[in-house]
This record gives structure tokens, sequence and C-alpha cells, in this order.
């Protein structure tokens, strides 16, 4: 069987026990056609770059599948047909990434980057306040 990532963006309006049911959804889709959910991820409610169909916003999930082409092409057919859902992307990996993915350790390094700039050290600054260019 082959594996993929499939990241679909649910409408801002929804509840997150809401978009956990539609997680639920996929999975069962999956299930039910031989294949296996290795993980769900849900990054949270993010702002999009752009406005789609009016939302600013969206709930992001990510599910790692491993299954056969033809259940990925269902598990489409039925996102596409459900009005929650606002986008969707299906990618074929070579492999899981291990442990939590990168859009879950973003937060991890905002917290880290942010202890790290308290315990900077003061420079000199010249007499416009600026750095000296020493």
């Amino acid at each position: 069987m082959a594996l993929y990532e499939h990241v679909f963006l649910a409408r801002q309006d929804l509840a997150q026990a809401q978009v956990d049911a539609l997680a639920e959804a996929a999975t069962k889709i999956i299930t039910d056609n031989k294949g296996k959910v290795v993980k769900t991820e849900t990054w949270g409610l993010r702002s999009l770059a752009y406005r789609i169909a009016k939302n600013r916003k969206a709930h992001y999930v990510m599910l790692e599948i491993d299954a056969p082409g033809d259940v990925v092409a269902e598990l489409e057919r039925q996102t596409q047909i459900n009005e929650d859902v606002i986008r969707y992307m299906t990618v074929k990996v070579d492999e899981h990434e291990a442990g939590p993915t990168v859009m879950m350790r973003k937060g991890e390094r905002d917290r880290e980057r942010g202890r790290d700039r308290g315990d900077r050290p003061d420079r000199d600054r010249g007499p416009r306040g600026g750095f000296d260019s020493e």
C-alpha cells in the first residue's frame, strides 16, 4: 500500500467538535475501504493567505494514510462533496514523518524563541542609539 498525507481546511464557523467529526468521517471512509490512518493532527484555526469562500480563517486537519490509490480517490470524492470543507490536498509521500509534524513543532519553536530573546546580551549603542559599526 502507498503512503499519503491528506490535509483539509474546514470552514471557520465550525466548532472544534464538528471539525473532529469531519476527521472521524474521513478516517471511517479510509478504514471501511481497507486502508489505515497512521496519525491525525489538528493544527487548529489558522489565518488564510487570502479569502476562500468568504472565509479569512480555517480549521486545518492532517491525516497520514496508508492505503491503496482507490481509497484515496474515494476519500477525495467524499471530501469534495462536503460543503464544510473549503480546500483539501492529498500528497503521496515516501515515508511518514516520525513524531510531530513541522506545523506542530512551530508553536514549540516560537515559545523557545521568545525565551531566547529575553536573554540577549546588551550591545554597545552609538551616540544616536544605533549600533557602532567598528
